[in-house]
């Protein structure tokens, strides 16, 4: 059996990840549609018996959507705006896609001061029990509006990954727009390689070449690597893979399954 479609099969609590860019369109709108087929791959996992907490990025992308003339502002006062503006209308998408499938979503939004004080955490915890035992999916976001550098975990990678380790997950998903981690960047280099399976990220780093951020989101595959870094040290196994194929949540429990797996340590 694929061993991606064999993880996700032999995994029962699942944390997804979708990045900016699998939610951007082409013009960096908000790909709504995308969100609708995804909602209906979500349901038919839970049928099968998985629960499902969901890490959403694309504040600032909905932001966009809303008010476009505030698209070319850098300015940081702006951004968070953008993020206060964008989150209201990301979750309104996430709502009204999980609702045509009789699911209900709870929004969570945290900074990087929730999981170092234990007290939060564990309301954090409690909070993700209760709402997947009732079948509503969480869906997760870093509080952009309020986040400053002190109290910012940078990147919705790394949230994925300290949620996925609080809510003691089985296994990690991240969406990106590449098919996985390449011995170079694939965009630019023709010759560079799929890595379908990694056992040791110290000998990974060795031989690959890291990239840039991409256009929309905040992380690159350094920031993939530290999220796999960080559950693989708590026996959670990882995919990386490409969020813009067609039904690509589905597509991983199929023999033709494309991505990288983290094997758990």
């Amino acid at each position: 059996m694929n061993k991606i479609s064999s993880a996700l099969k032999d995994a029962r609590k699942i944390v997804i990840k979708i990045g900016s860019n699998t939610l951007a369109k082409a013009d960096g709108t908000q790909d709504t549609e995308f969100m609708k087929n995804f909602a209906c791959q979500c349901k038919k996992l839970i049928e099968l018996g998985k629960q499902i907490v969901v890490v959403s990025s694309g504040a600032q992308v909905s932001g966009v959507s809303t008010l476009k003339e505030w698209s070319r502002k850098k300015d940081i006062h702006f951004r968070q705006a953008l993020c206060a503006i964008g989150q209201v209308e990301l979750m309104a998408q996430w709502r009204k896609a999980f609702y045509e499938n009789g699911i209900h979503i709870g929004q969570l939004l945290f900074t990087k001061e929730d999981f170092e004080n234990n007290h939060r955490s564990l309301n954090i915890r409690n909070t993700l029990f209760t709402l997947v035992d009732e079948r509503v999916v969480p869906i997760i976001n870093e509080n952009d509006s309020v986040s400053t550098d002190e109290f910012s975990i940078g990147d919705n990678d790394n949230l994925s990954a300290l949620t996925a380790i609080l809510w003691s997950a089985d296994l990690l998903i991240l969406f990106s727009d590449i098919d996985g981690i390449y011995t170079d960047n694939p965009k630019t280099n023709p010759d560079a390689k799929l890595i379908e399976t990694v056992e040791s990220i110290p000998e990974l780093r060795k031989t690959i070449t890291i990239g840039e951020t991409n256009a929309f989101g905040t992380g690159g595959i350094e920031t993939k690597i530290q999220a796999a870094e960080k559950v693989t040290g708590y026996g959670i196994e990882m995919i990386l893979a490409n969020g813009g194929k067609e039904n690509a949540l589905a597509s991983l429990s199929t023999e033709e399954a494309v991505g990288t797996l983290f094997l758990a340590k």
